[in-house]
């Protein structure tokens, strides 16, 4: 199967089978999903679901995060990964908002990267969950995902991998892509145990159809 051909077999498979993946982080304004995201780095979405609704009862606003201290604020988060240096991020994030951005949430990635606490992949989240632009976000279940399925070929980067996918993804679909990579990612193509018995891209999957068709013969 050419690469042409993979894109366009899991392409369409996703079309049928989940046509309104979203993120799963809730949120109910730019200014909320810019700090979920900020908290989902290397943690779960359940998790940052669980401590952001006492955290934006709190800080509503940017402009109530920004005048907050560490103290106050890190209890709010301390069950998240690296909770002490999330904080520092939100608080100067909450900051530079209102010093460059009139406390409004930019929406392009090269604005949203100068914020603490924000790379290329939340800049992507934002820009295309919030502003409905084109963007792919390369987390590590993208990243896994796409290169076992064989839509990334040698990506050493999160960076050569989104560039691969924007590539040959349609514009128009490139955000509702990245959350079916990464939702196929967080509960079917699991990093230590893919269920290949459940997937309805196995056909088209470089992997499965390399390696694993020895472990599951039944399912060729």
């Amino acid at each position: 199967m050419t690469k042409k051909e993979r894109y366009a077999f899991a392409i369409d498979w996703f079309q049928q089978h989940m046509p309104n993946a979203e993120t799963e982080l809730h949120y109910t304004n730019p200014y909320e999903l810019l700090v979920a995201v900020i908290l989902s780095a290397q943690c779960t979405d359940k998790r940052v679901n669980m401590v952001t609704p006492a955290l934006f009862e709190k800080y509503p606003v940017p402009q109530k995060l920004a005048k907050a201290t560490f103290e106050e604020v890190e209890p709010f988060i301390r069950s998240v990964t690296f909770a002490n240096n999330k904080t520092r991020h939100l608080i100067g994030m909450a900051n530079m908002l209102l010093e460059k951005f009139g406390g409004e949430v930019p929406d392009t990635i090269e604005e949203l990267v100068q914020l603490p606490g924000v790379g290329r992949k939340t800049a992507n989240v934002i820009v295309s969950v919030v502003f409905a632009k084109p963007g792919m976000a390369v987390d590590t279940h993208v990243f896994r995902v796409s290169a076992r399925i064989g839509l990334t070929t040698n990506a050493k980067t999160p960076l050569q991998a989104e560039q691969q996918l924007v590539k040959n993804i349609p514009q128009d679909l490139l955000a509702i892509a990245h959350h079916w990579i990464i939702l196929h990612g967080r509960y079917v193509c699991l990093a230590r145990k893919p269920k290949c018995d459940e997937c309805g891209l196995r056909s088209a999957c470089k992997y499965f159809t390399s390696d694993m068709k020895y472990i599951y013969p039944d399912l060729n």
